[in-house]
């Protein structure tokens, strides 16, 4: 895998990109439809299992390593696997529970802010006035979602997926002194074990049963889903992505994520994203902004450039 970065411009980096953001923003209303008829951790635990052995398989053909070798290797996985995996998602389904799928991915593209504040607390991270507001606006959007008067919104829904988010971000932050050599692949696909054998355990505790569940073709469609596109395609285009045109600016899918959530969530569901909702995304993505202008000015740079060498 290449990891020469080329920016996304007009190039199939940018098609790639969209695609991505598609199918991830669009697994928002698909968790909704599934939690209708499959227990929330169960069901996260179910799209993990098969993910995960997915993955490996596809790690043990395209790598030169399909596990771990090394205390330190499975120490990294075990990390992504209980805060990204198991934490984040078991929180995410829950809230979902409560909130719509649109206003989960608003609350869930903060993670790259919480992500910022983190590394500041955990790492030592010099952070600027500028980068000190972006943290500001980021929750300020969150509380603006959160907050009395949306009637979309459910507190503890919103509680339980900020959690949710802010697990992803301590997992991103911890990982960072954990680096590896073991293939990205290899990686994802044991944290999405190690995150469904945590996440199985959840369910049992729980109480949850798959004994009862009337397994509709909505149900059936939205693991499919999880599971196949989002799960498998959806990382495959992400490892692919993080080759082309690395992590800094791959983040900026989350920020199209909640449009696409909100977009499907009309079409499938008839929900409609208020007012109140938007101005909070619109909120954390100042935040965002004012934290990563650098990179933001790099991709306006990078688009440019490719829209006038077309």
């Amino acid at each position: 895998m290449s990891y020469r970065r080329h920016g996304l411009g007009v190039s199939p980096a940018t098609v790639m990109f969209l695609a991505l953001a598609a199918i991830w923003g669009t697994s928002f209303p698909a968790i909704e439809i599934g939690l209708h008829s499959i227990p929330a951790l169960s069901f996260a635990a179910m799209r993990y299992t098969a993910a995960g052995v997915i993955i490996l398989a596809y790690a043990s053909i395209a790598t030169d390593r399909w596990r771990p070798r090394s205390k330190h290797e499975w120490l990294a996985a075990s990390v992504a696997g209980v805060l990204v995996i198991a934490v984040y998602h078991g929180l995410l389904y829950l809230g979902e529970l409560r909130v719509s799928g649109a206003v989960a991915a608003i609350v869930v593209s903060l993670t790259p802010v919480l992500t910022a504040g983190l590394a500041t607390v955990l790492l030592d991270s010099d952070i600027d006035l500028v980068e000190g507001l972006g943290l500001f606006a980021g929750f300020a959007g969150v509380v603006i979602v959160a907050s009395p008067g949306s009637g979309s919104t459910d507190l503890l829904g919103v509680a339980l997926v900020f959690g949710g988010a802010l697990a992803f971000a301590l997992g991103a932050v911890l990982a960072r002194p954990l680096d590896t050599d073991l293939p990205i692949e290899t990686m994802e696909g044991w944290a999405m074990l190690i995150g469904s054998a945590v996440l199985w355990v959840g369910a049992g505790a729980r109480g949850e049963s798959l004994v009862g569940v009337e397994w509709t073709l909505p149900a059936i469609a939205s693991l499919l889903y999880l599971t196949l596109v989002a799960g498998c395609i959806g990382f495959l285009l992400y490892f692919e992505l993080l080759g082309r045109i690395g992590a800094t600016e791959l983040n900026l899918v989350g920020y199209l994520e909640p449009v696409v959530a909100a977009m499907m969530a009309w079409l499938l569901l008839g929900q409609v994203v208020d007012s109140q909702a938007v101005a909070g995304f619109a909120a954390i993505f100042l935040g965002f902004a004012l934290l990563k202008r650098d990179v933001l000015s790099a991709v306006a740079i990078d688009t440019a450039d490719a829209v006038r060498s077309h």
